[in-house]
């Protein structure tokens, strides 16, 4: 997963969640959501990733940048 969209889509998928389950898990609107998974956005407010990360309990350092240390654990199989 070379991508914050790559990643943010990959996990919610594991998590099972639809893009509106997360926006709400996270405090965010699922337009949100929907443009950080499609669009790609490069320099997303760090409130926001942080949201995320929490509603997926993966790391906020690897949905921004990825890299296995900060994984470790994080990914229910």
């Amino acid at each position: 997963m070379e991508t914050l969209s790559e990643r943010l889509a990959e996990m919610r998928r594991r998590r099972l969640m639809t893009q509106q389950d997360l926006a709400l898990a996270a405090g965010v609107s699922a337009a949100t959501v929907t443009r950080l998974e499609t669009i790609g956005d490069t320099n997303p407010r760090v409130v926001t990733v942080k949201r995320l990360a929490m509603a997926l309990d993966i790391d906020p350092a690897w949905l921004l940048w990825g890299g296995e240390a900060t994984l470790m654990g994080k990914i229910a199989a």
